[in-house]
């Protein structure tokens, strides 16, 4: 049976989790929600342990134990066989998660030192009794808290139906050897009680919260996949009107150099005519690739805009668009600043956890003000400017922008938010916007 979390999580999943290989290294505000989720949910294993262990082990226990030597020797024993069982559950907690989120497989023996580390947390309770050494309550809790740090461990390794069969045989178990040295029936129904609810605590403690992030992760997956997505869909926008554009005049082109060919062979004058018409529909057909990548590279501003914030939107960010009334730009300014709504959305959607973000256009007397501004930047940004660690695709429109008499600036503005602005000139040279087609 695979574990809950790894179908889902499989295949391009994978790639979700190598492209953040090392996350639990960075700090708090460079982690997407995800990521922090799931190391909170880390953190709360690691100290439930702990305090589920002092407050129902050590506590009881140190002020119910007997004041004679084996006793105190038992008692002291349990304590450390305690404190040794969150050490090995606190290591073992993330291999396991990361078993449950198929991230990994877990080695077949990884709970064997956990698995006897709680044998001898139920048998020394079961010594303690025998002995009457110390508060029959005290002893009962023990029980109950040698269950959690390897409950926690067991849940997450195992199927669901597996866990609770085996926990009820655990329970039949204990209070079996628990009657044979106190036969009173409230005491062993007691230690039957503590052992089922030990074994659902930790269930619940664990399995739930890694069913959440199990989630979160195929939230965080399905995010990537409609960038690419919609990345992909472009190529194919692109790869079409190039067809359409070219298919026709390619095949005619074919036609009569191959007519051209055949007149030339027989002497006739013809062909030159021929000739004449291939290079016509030649040069026609450059004009029309060139304006099918200027249009592919200079979109309709307002159409960016409105795609961007359908696109953010959908993708469960909430996008404000202010200034959407560009008619009255240049063509070429609208040609650039669309060429920047694109990469800035693709940036937002690809990386860090936004939320919100704003889009606005402001013409300020001679120049054109475009700003994107989004929060849950995942690490300082790269600069407009090529260089080590600079995004290629800032830097790309950095030169667009430079090209025109522009310029762009990119990076955090703080409070986890990153600002791209970008000014270009309110006309722009004919010349140059054929250049940057």
């Amino acid at each position: 049976m695979v574990p809950l979390g790894t179908a889902a999580l499989s295949g391009n999943g994978g790639a979700v989790f190598g492209r953040i290989r090392g996350w639990q290294r960075r700090h708090w505000r460079d982690r997407s929600k995800a990521e922090r989720v799931e190391l909170q949910s880390v953190l709360t294993w690691y100290a439930t342990t702990w305090l589920f262990s002092f407050s129902w082990l050590a506590l009881p226990l140190v002020g119910g134990i007997a004041q004679r030597p084996v006793p105190l020797v038992v008692g002291g024993l349990l304590l450390l066989v305690s404190a040794l069982q969150c050490a090995e559950a606190n290591r073992l907690t993330r291999p396991v998660l990361d078993h449950y989120l198929g991230r990994a497989v877990l080695p077949p023996r990884a709970l064997r030192p956990a698995a006897v580390l709680l044998a001898l947390a139920l048998v020394l309770p079961l010594v303690l009794a025998a002995l009457g050494g110390s508060d029959p309550m005290a002893i009962r809790l023990a029980v109950g808290a040698g269950l959690l740090p390897f409950g926690v461990l067991y849940g997450l390794a195992l199927p669901l139906v597996t866990f609770l069969r085996r926990s009820a045989v655990l329970a039949v178990v204990l209070m079996a050897a628990f009657a044979c040295t106190d036969p009173e029936p409230a005491g062993v129904l007691m230690v039957g009680v503590l052992t089922v609810f030990g074994a659902l605590f930790s269930l619940i403690s664990g399995r739930c919260g890694a069913w959440t992030l199990s989630v979160l992760w195929e939230a965080e997956r399905g995010r990537e996949v409609q960038a690419r997505l919609a990345v992909a869909e472009e190529r194919l926008r692109f790869g079409r009107d190039l067809h359409d554009v070219m298919g026709r005049n390619l095949a005619v082109i074919a036609l009569k150099s191959e007519l051209a060919v055949q007149l030339a062979r027989r002497g006739r004058p013809e062909a030159v005519d021929q000739m004449i018409e291939v290079q016509r529909i030649a040069r026609e057909s450059q004009r029309e690739v060139r304006d099918v990548v200027r249009g592919y590279r200079e979109a309709d501003l307002g159409v960016e805009l409105a795609g961007a914030q359908g696109v953010l939107s959908a993708a469960g960010i909430e996008c404000a668009v202010r200034g959407t009334d560009v008619g009255g730009l240049d063509a070429g300014v609208q040609g650039v600043l669309g060429w920047v709504v694109r990469e800035a959305t693709t940036n937002v959607l690809r990386h860090g956890d936004a939320v919100v973000c704003d889009i606005s256009l402001n013409v300020q007397q001679d120049r054109v003000v475009l700003t994107v501004q989004n929060d849950g930047a995942s690490a300082p940004a790269p600069g407009p400017g090529p260089g080590p660690g600079r995004g290629s695709g800032l830097a790309g429109l950095h030169e667009r922008l430079s090209a025109v008499g522009g310029t762009l600036e990119a990076g955090p503005v703080g409070g986890g938010r990153f600002r791209v602005v970008a000014e270009v000139p309110l006309r722009v040279r004919e010349s140059v916007s054929e250049v940057t087609a």
